[in-house]
């Protein structure tokens, strides 16, 4: 696999820094997966990248490197009837903050995927648009995140195989749009998701 990308390996040298990301936002059905990744200095991982332009096959190998070469790592989690009550912006958010909450290295400084986040704990944290194409531990969180909620879907379209959650994860595909039209939501569609003002709320 070759590098794909030039990735910074930090934002803030000699600090513990986290990167965050998280993994379906945009979703019909689901939780919204976060992760926090904390690299040790001089880490080279080729081929990371944005989990978005990397094939499934590559994630899933990726994945592994990335466990192994971590300092610390997590997954947080946000389920749908969650998302339903603080809206998908908040879910997002909150979901990081519970990756960060299991991290067995507190980072002094996080660096966010985006352009919204709240504060965690006393750490500093500079948001990044698209910081999972420049940077090493944001781009590691989307990869970790992405592939957390794949092997999740994949697990709930055995229960619920007619909306094809195996290939579309989720998202509004015409497949997916079209099993709702025939068989309604199911528990683990957001009920609340095309309130479009509801969703740009930051309030939790």
């Amino acid at each position: 696999m070759m590098q794909k990308n030039n990735l910074l390996p930090y934002f803030r040298k000699g600090v513990k820094e986290a990167g965050c990301d998280e993994a379906g936002r945009g979703c019909l059905a689901g939780p919204v997966y976060a992760a926090a990744v904390i690299f040790p200095a001089k880490v080279i991982i080729p081929g990371l990248d944005d989990s978005k332009k990397l094939s499934e096959k590559e994630r899933e190998m990726l994945k592994s490197i990335i466990i192994s070469k971590a300092s610390a790592w997590a997954i947080g989690v946000v389920t749908p009837q969650e998302i339903d009550k603080i809206n998908i912006l908040n879910a997002s958010i909150l979901a990081m903050h519970r990756a960060l909450d299991q991290l067995k290295i507190k980072p002094a400084h996080i660096i966010v995927d985006g352009n919204k986040f709240k504060q965690w704990k006393n750490a500093a944290h500079t948001c990044v648009v698209k910081g999972d194409a420049k940077y090493m531990s944001i781009a590691a969180a989307s990869v970790l995140a992405k592939t957390a909620r794949d092997e999740y879907m994949k697990q709930i379209h055995e229960e619920f195989p007619h909306y094809k959650w195996e290939t579309n994860k989720g998202y509004a595909t015409d497949e997916h749009c079209e099993a709702l039209k025939k068989f309604g939501y199911s528990k683990h569609h957001r009920r609340s998701f095309h309130l479009k003002s509801f969703q740009m709320r930051l309030e939790f």
